[in-house]
């Protein structure tokens, strides 16, 4: 790759870690741009992984104050994760290169329609923690809808917070702060899971991912410092919008 190219990495690294500050959906940014610059569709995905796990650990450092207040339901939680992570990471590196690019337009407009309805699944998150107040017991079978949407993240990844929360809301009853730290952690915990396994698997583009790393933590600061300055609603259409067009493209060119 040339400068050029990785200058252009670096900034949609940017873009990604402040929209995952601001809205989430960052993913739609850098995987898109490595494959437009020349990276196979599964490195790409496997690097974009790797490189973003420095952004989940700070946005988890960030809420765990709650996270601490859940420990119980941390011993079923991230197990779960780590397991859909892992088998998630698998299946992927065992997709063929052709097989997942002709998967990757509708992963992305699958991840672009996730992002689209986050808001109507946190009102709906509110509305029922309203009515049904506050219970914790015999909650440990959410760790098996945790751990599908694990697989889901390990292999793919864009959206996952999204399907995480909303398989917590309708496995547990709590408010949407606590709810929005577990998921945290469990996003982290699927995501560093498929990092590590794909450390060994050769597909990992490692200037590219250092380069992302940075640029990622970069934005990520940005965002945070203009949170109270941009609507998280209406760069979450820009990022949708920016998804489904993309994946339409992809779509088109099959």
């Amino acid at each position: 790759m040339s400068g050029f190219e990785y200058l252009l990495v670096a900034l949609a690294a940017v873009g990604a870690g402040a929209v995952n500050a601001l809205a989430g959906g960052g993913t739609l940014i850098t995987f898109p741009t490595l494959v437009a610059l020349g990276i196979p569709a599964i490195a790409a995905n496997v690097t974009n992984t790797v490189a973003l796990v420095p952004g989940y650990f700070g946005a988890t450092l960030v809420q765990m104050s709650d996270i601490r207040g859940q420990a119980k339901r941390l011993w079923w939680a991230v197990p779960a994760g780590i397991i859909g992570g892992l088998l998630g990471g698998i299946l992927l590196l065992n997709t063929g290169e052709k097989v997942f690019r002709t998967l990757v337009p509708f992963l992305i407009l699958l991840a672009s329609g996730l992002l689209a309805v986050q808001d109507p699944v946190r009102a709906w998150l509110v509305r029922r923690a309203a009515k049904a107040g506050n219970k914790h017991s015999a909650e440990a079978w959410a760790a098996l809808p945790v751990g599908i949407a694990g697989i889901y993240g390990g292999y793919f990844g864009a959206g996952l917070s999204v399907i995480v929360l909303a398989v917590l809301g309708l496995a547990l009853e709590d408010n949407l702060t606590r709810l929005n730290a577990l998921k945290q952690a469990i996003a982290f915990s699927v995501n560093v899971a498929a990092a590590i396994l794909f450390l060994f698997s050769g597909q990992v583009v490692w200037t590219v991912a250092l380069v992302m790393a940075v640029g990622a933590l970069v934005g990520g600061a940005l965002g945070g410092k203009l949170a109270g300055r941009i609507k998280p609603a209406v760069l979450r259409w820009v990022v949708v919008t920016i998804g489904t067009l993309v994946g339409l493209v992809y779509l088109l060119r099959l």
